[in-house]
C-alpha cells in the first residue's frame, strides 16, 4: 500500500500537468485566432474601399453603386477622353523632370552630408527633414506665396519646382542610408591604389550607390505621380495633372470612368513602390 500511494500521486500530478499544458495551449490558440482575426478586420477596413474601387471600374451601369454587369467600356471611354490624355501627358512630364532633377541634387546632398564634416551639418540635416514632416497644405501655401512674390506665372514649371522641393529630401535620405551601409573601406582602398577623388567616385562610389539612387528615383517618381495638394496650389491654366483631373471629375459626378482612371493609377503606384523597396533591400544586402 505504501508503494502505491506515491504512484497514484505521481499519476495525478502528471494528469494535472497535462491538463494545465492543454489549457495553456488552448488559451494561446484563442489569442492567436483573436489577433489574426483583428488584423484581418483592420486590413479589410483599409483595403475594402480599394477593392470596391477596382471592382466597380468594370461595372456596366453608369451609377457606381449599382452593379449591373461586367464591361470594359469605361476604360475605352477613358482612353478616348482627350482631357485625360492631356492630364496624363502633364503628369509624366512633371514626374519625369522632377525625378531627374531631385535625384541629381538629392544624391549630391547625400554624398556631401555623409562623407564630409562641416559646421552647418546639423542645419542641413534639419532642412533635409523639413519637407517630410511639414504638412502638404502648409508647404503648398508657402510655395504659392513664393511664386507670387517672385512674380512667376503658375504652370508646369512651378509644379516641377514644387515637386523637386519635396522629392529632394526623400532621395537624399534613401541614398544616404545606402552610403551609411557601404562604409569608406572601398574608397580608401581606391585611394591607396593612387586613384584621385574623381576616379574614386565614378569607378567605386557611384556603382555601389546605383541601387540606392534607383530606389530613391522610383520613390520620387511615385510621389510625384500621386501628389494632389501641392500640385493643385502650384498649377495654372493648361497644367492639370491626373490627380487634379480626378478631383475635378468627382465634383460633377462619380462615374465608373473615375474608378477606371483611379485603378490605373493604383496599379502604377503598386508597381513602382514595391520595385523601389526591392531595390533598397537589395542595396542593403549587397
Amino acid at each position: 500500500m505504501t508503494d502505491q500511494i506515491p504512484s497514484k500521486t505521481h499519476q495525478t500530478q502528471l494528469r494535472l500537468d497535462y491538463l494545465a499544458k492543454g489549457y495553456a495551449s488552448f488559451i494561446n490558440r484563442l489569442k492567436q485566432l483573436f489577433f489574426n482575426g483583428y488584423a484581418g478586420l483592420v486590413y479589410l477596413f483599409l483595403y475594402a474601399p480599394i477593392i470596391l474601387l477596382v471592382v466597380y471600374s468594370f461595372n456596366e451601369s453608369r451609377f457606381p453603386t449599382y452593379w449591373t454587369g461586367f464591361t470594359l467600356q469605361w476604360y475605352r471611354v477613358l482612353f478616348d477622353d482627350h482631357l485625360v490624355g492631356a492630364a496624363l501627358k502633364n503628369t509624366l512630364i512633371v514626374a519625369t523632370s522632377s525625378t531627374i532633377i531631385s535625384t541629381i541634387i538629392g544624391t549630391m546632398i547625400a554624398i556631401g552630408v555623409e562623407r564630409y564634416r562641416f559646421r552647418t551639418k546639423p542645419v542641413v540635416d534639419g532642412l533635409l527633414i523639413m519637407p517630410i514632416i511639414i504638412p502638404d497644405i502648409a508647404m503648398a501655401i508657402m510655395l504659392l506665396v513664393f511664386f507670387k512674390l517672385i512674380k512667376m506665372n503658375l504652370g508646369l514649371y512651378t509644379i516641377i519646382i514644387a515637386h523637386v522641393a519635396f522629392n529632394i529630401s526623400f532621395v537624399a535620405i534613401i541614398v544616404r542610408a545606402r552610403m551609411a551601409t557601404l562604409g569608406t573601406a572601398m574608397e580608401e582602398a581606391a585611394s591607396d591604389l593612387y586613384a584621385n577623388e574623381w576616379q574614386t567616385f565614378w569607378r567605386v562610389t557611384f556603382p555601389l550607390l546605383i541601387p540606392g539612387i534607383l530606389g530613391g528615383a522610383l520613390f520620387a517618381f511615385t510621389l510625384s505621380l500621386d501628389d494632389f495638394v501641392i500640385t493643385n496650389f502650384t498649377s495654372g491654366p493648361g497644367s492639370t495633372t491626373l490627380p487634379v483631373r480626378i478631383v475635378g471629375m468627382t465634383r460633377r459626378n462619380i462615374t465608373p470612368e473615375i474608378n477606371a482612371l483611379s485603378t490605373l493609377m493604383l496599379i502604377s503606384a503598386m508597381t513602382l513602390v514595391p520595385l523601389s523597396l526591392w531595390l533598397q533591400r537589395r542595396a542593403k544586402m549587397s
